[in-house]
């Protein structure tokens, strides 16, 4: 029997805001805003998330992952489908319980093998993989070969966080009240790095948004000096500012491929308005995949 990979990405991920020539399914996250649930991209955009923030700087808001039996759910309907197996990409375990309950969810579905991938990144990151994982399908791979590829691959994607105010990560328990205090009266303005390991980490803590700003293009310069690269730009309540930092980035160098994409809200929930993020993924890392696994 010829195989029919399906392919799964959570919310997270931004896909719903991206042209993705594969039929991808999304395990979609839930947030409650002032009370009021709503499901993610369904119910909600990320401007209308952002304005109702920024014109109630005291709205409660959290979120809620998508449930282990909702995830089974979609397990089972690409099995009654004629899929005969699935790839799934979820935000990096270390921001989210997704990867976990993704991984529980496969056994609650029977003769349908899953394979899911931890993409310790967020947003734009995990795009990165999913295009990856379609080049795999469309080449015949089979669910443990583009696996592999997508570890490797995830190897060399790296994301800065810059964060307007602490409010949010400290509400959240992204960071200790302690240590929220402190930057909001100092005024900080933290810049943060996504680990390999997928974990969200103060990089650099600076005083103003324009210092930071800048120190953020001098670290993103620095880091892809003559390295090909992909890069991306996510933008909260801020697509203006994205798109400077865009036209900064290409003053460096024209030929570079950059998308600028909105955060999600329920990524911008934990992050908060005013978040801007630089990613980027080396190029050539496939053919280092590829020399590294003629060696065995």
């Amino acid at each position: 029997m010829s195989q029919k990979i399906g392919l799964i990405l959570c919310g997270n991920s931004g896909v719903d805001y991206e042209k993705i020539d594969y039929p991808v399914r999304v395990f979609r996250s839930t947030l409650n805003l002032g009370g009021k649930e709503y499901e993610d991209f369904v119910d909600i955009s990320a401007d209308e998330f952002y304005n109702i923030v920024v014109n109630n700087p005291d709205i409660d808001v959290s979120t809620a992952q998508t449930s282990t039996g909702k995830m089974a759910e979609i397990y089972q309907e690409l099995k009654d489908e004629g899929y005969t197996s699935a790839i799934v990409i979820t935000i990096s375990s270390k921001l989210s319980g997704t990867y976990q309950g993704a991984v529980l969810a496969q056994e609650m579905v029977e003769d349908f093998p899953v394979r899911v991938i931890d993409s310790r990144s967020v947003s734009y990151g995990e795009v990165f993989l999913a295009k990856e994982a379609i080049k795999g399908i469309n080449e015949g791979k089979n669910i443990d070969e583009i696996a592999s590829n997508l570890e490797s691959m995830r190897e060399n994607i790296t994301i800065y966080v810059l964060v307007d105010t602490l409010k949010y990560l400290v509400k959240n328990g992204r960071l200790t009240g302690v240590q929220g205090m402190i930057g909001s009266l100092l005024k900080i303005k933290p810049l943060l790095r996504l680990k390999s390991d997928g974990a969200l980490l103060p990089y650099e803590k600076i005083r103003t948004k324009s210092k930071a700003r800048t120190r953020l293009l001098e670290v993103i310069k620095e880091d892809i000096k003559d390295k090909k690269v992909s890069m991306f730009i996510v933008y909260t309540n801020n697509k203006d500012e994205a798109i400077l930092v865009k036209k900064d980035l290409l003053e460096l160098n024209n030929d570079l491929d950059i998308e600028v994409v909105p955060l999600t809200p329920v990524v911008g929930a934990h992050a908060g308005p005013g978040t801007l993020g630089v990613g980027y993924i080396v190029l050539d890392w496939g053919e280092k995949y590829w020399i590294n696994q003629k060696k065995f």
